[in-house]
């Protein structure tokens, strides 16, 4: 056992940013130490290994080697007392320091942040933790500042001009001399570029590098977003210039060096307003109860070279962003709308991932390479569902057989523990000016999924393809690795949000497994079929997301919980997803049998990649939160019903029904009582009355004020007095008296 724990602490050294459970640890012992491994550990008993590991990280806890930051998952432990790390601050000031050598998130009180942004990377020393309360730390220094380039609305006066920065998380002033105002005016909307950083002496000092226009106006507004979470408005001229270049006829000397697929039946379905048309899907017959079902994706690495400008600002982006009237391509837009775009009736380049699959949906055989196709006919979704529904139009005979074998792969994957997450989406109409005139949802219907279960199959088989190969041959004792590749993956869930999530389930008489994985997404599965249509559900919905780990782009395989597969990629998105282009080139690279790339090179692309796909979401909600705000604007006074969908030291989120808005309702407008706030039950608990906001609880507000600035949505209770009854929270007279819940009490408010 002394030499399984030396094996174990030498991967936790060697990996000193990284959280690993059993499972991860032991397949990494299996790939560096097979001879140990085959000594000690079992090969098909699943549990015993479990029980061993747990054993050895167990001694590694107690000799402070390594030290557990969640249930079940553990890192090694820091030894110094100076951490660097990324901040993150809040809207209140205070900050948190995300460093990868320290078990939990550091806290920085707004006195202790000194001249740190939100997202610099920062070095930290550590303060004297006091006895029960979380480690604190302050900041001693900015080591590399996240972005140098702020939107907000210029202020002009008789010396000097500034801007505050919109982003409620930038608490900083920008003095901009008048010789750099660039034509701006007062009022206006503009980017600053700051080109002195402030110090105890002066305030940060900048330039206006872009006007976008006056505040309120649609495209200033979506404009600023796109720049506080630190995506660029435009392509710079070089790459347009490059882009340009590009020659969009294909020569008969490219097609003869790919599978000329023409003349076989192919289409699209996309959204209604897409331009950026991705994938295709083919279909012919093979031989008697076999398909040939091709997923024919944009061959976007044959454009886009490595090593160009262009290929450096999509590296940059790498991703596209959709905000509410419009998408931020990754690519240029002659790239991404015209030369790589699968429109119908064109020929086009791919790279193709062909499978023939029987009459149950099982594959047979597969075929990856580069391809030529001419796509016949190009589908809306609704289009798609017209023809499942009746059974008639455009290829018919295709699209119900596509949409027969989806359902039966989409039964395979929830009979094998996929979870499935069908979330509503918040749309809205939009007049021409981009004011939004109405508030809708949108749900994934059959032609949806049709499209989403091709396009698993590719990503899931195109990872299998790769990651079940060898790069070399064992040598010495030592296992054949597989060559480094870019995997998609999604861990298990976080045992104690798991555990907090089924309880808060429960009391609304839902039940959620804990333990056992094909368990969990069995009972979740079944919740969230259940709660369909039921006041609770989106709150349900966002709270068992918020249970799960979440899906990243690594290096290191461990498999995709949620989509219940061992090996899982993203190979069907090339126009939009930087990492798809990554997954296109190794793929092609191995299948010419070249040598494994650097791990670590990749690794670090791989997490670039989830930074920006997780700034991108929030850029997105911005713009949702932006127009949800607008759209209340002049409906101020009205009375809405809603659902508790957040309970916080500071008041209760409600979101309104229907239109799905979101806004708060501040403890300091609820006069009637003093509450303290219950963290372990999600409830706002009154003092004397006993009275009970909980978490999912039905209620009418008042809108009692917006603030697009900030984003923000204030509410007021309806009524005065409330009255609590279990499972929801109906405003009444106030009849007091009532006997105050239990529960742990965590802070003050009134």
């Amino acid at each position: 056992m002394k030499m399984l724990e030396d094996a174990v602490r030498g991967i936790f050294q060697n990996h000193p940013t990284r959280i690993f459970n059993h499972k991860q640890i032991t397949k990494l012992v299996r790939q560096h130490e097979p001879v140990l491994a085959s000594q000690i550990l079992f090969e098909d008993d699943r549990e015993a290994n479990r029980n061993i590991m747990l054993s050895v990280f167990s001694q590694l806890c107690e000799s402070d080697d390594i030290r557990e930051v969640d249930t079940g998952r553990f890192r090694v432990v820091p030894k110094e007392m100076f951490l660097e790390g990324l901040i993150e601050i809040t809207s209140s000031g205070s900050g948190y320091v995300m460093n990868e050598n320290h078990e939990e998130d550091i806290y920085i009180s707004p006195y202790n942040t000194g001249f740190a942004l939100d997202g610099d990377q920062v070095r930290i020393v550590l303060l004297a933790r006091k006895q029960g309360k979380r480690q604190e730390g302050e900041v001693i220094s900015v080591i590399q500042r996240a972005r140098d380039e702020f939107a907000g609305t210029l202020k002009v006066q008789h010396k000097h001009a500034y801007i505050i920065p919109d982003s409620p998380r930038v608490d900083m002033e920008i003095t901009v001399p008048h010789k750099s105002l660039n034509k701006a005016r007062h009022g206006d909307k503009v980017v600053v570029k700051v080109t002195q950083w402030p110090d105890d002496a002066q305030l940060a000092e900048g330039k206006v590098v872009e006007v976008l226009g006056r505040p309120g106006e649609n495209d200033a507004e979506m404009n600023a977003i796109l720049v506080e979470y630190g995506f660029p408005t435009h392509f710079p001229k070089k790459v347009e210039k490059e882009a340009a270049g590009i020659h969009d006829k294909i020569t008969a000397a490219e097609i003869k060096k790919r599978k000329d697929l023409r003349k076989v039946t192919t289409f699209t379905i996309d959204p209604a307003d897409a331009k950026d048309f991705d994938d295709a899907l083919s279909v012919r017959s093979s031989r008697e109860g076999v398909y040939e079902i091709g997923i024919h994706i944009a061959d976007v690495s044959h454009y886009l070279k490595e090593g160009t400008d262009m290929d450096d600002e999509a590296f940059s982006r790498a991703t596209s962003i959709y905000l509410v009237d419009r998408v931020v391509p990754m690519l240029p837009e002659k790239l991404s709308n015209n030369v790589c775009s699968l429109r119908p009736k064109e020929d086009k380049l791919c790279y193709s991932a062909i499978f023939e699959i029987d009459k149950d949906a099982k594959v047979i055989s597969e075929w990856y390479g580069r391809t030529v196709i001419h796509s016949d006919h190009r589908f809306t979704y609704e289009e798609a569902q017209e023809v499942i529904e009746s059974g008639k139009g455009v290829l018919s005979d295709e699209v119900l057989l596509l949409d027969g074998m989806a359902k039966k792969m989409r039964k395979d994957r929830f009979k094998a523990g996929a979870i499935s997450f069908d979330r509503e989406e918040v749309k809205f109409h939009l007049d021409d000016k981009g004011h939004p005139i109405g508030v809708y949802t949108k749900q994934n219907r059959d032609s949806n999924k049709l499209i989403e279960e091709f396009m698993l199959l590719a990503n899931r088989k195109v990872a299998e393809f790769i990651g079940k190969r060898s790069a070399g041959k064992a040598t010495k004792g030592k296992a054949a690795k597989p060559p480094v590749f870019v995997y998609r993956i999604h861990d298990s869930p976080v045992p104690d949000k798991l555990r907090r999530f089924s309880g808060f389930a429960g009391r609304f008489g839902y039940r959620v497994s804990t333990s056992g994985e094909k368990e969990i997404a069995r009972s979740i599965n079944k919740l969230l079929v259940d709660v369909r249509g039921k006041a609770e559900q989106n709150i349900i919905e966002q709270l068992a997301i918020r249970s799960m780990s979440k899906a990243v782009y690594t290096t290191e395989n461990i498999g995709h919980y949620g989509l219940a597969f061992d090996f899982y990629t993203h190979f069907t998105s090339p126009i939009r997803r930087y990492p798809d282009v990554l997954v296109h080139r190794l793929l092609d690279h191995y299948m010419k049998k070249g040598r494994s790339v650097p791990q670590n090179e990749y690794e670090e692309m791989c997490q670039h990649s989830t930074d920006m796909e997780i700034k991108a979401s929030e850029a997105e909600r911005a713009s949702i939160k932006y127009k949800q705000v607008q759209y209340l604007e002049d409906k101020k006074g009205e009375v809405f019903g809603g659902i508790i969908s957040g309970v916080t030291e500071w008041g209760v989120y409600v979101e309104l029904e229907g239109n799905k808005c979101e806004g708060m309702v501040r403890l300091r407008d609820i006069a009637n009582d003093y509450y303290e706030f219950d963290e372990d039950n999600y409830a706002l608990v009154g003092h004397r009355t006993g009275n009970t906001f909980r978490l999912g609880d039905e209620v009418e507000v008042v809108i009692k004020n917006t603030d697009l600035d900030r984003k923000q949505i204030d509410f007021k209770f309806a009524n005065e007095d409330f009255e609590s009854k279990p499972g929801r929270n109906r405003q009444a007279g106030n009849r007091g008296g009532r006997k105050r819940s239990s529960g742990k009490k965590k802070g003050k408010r009134r």
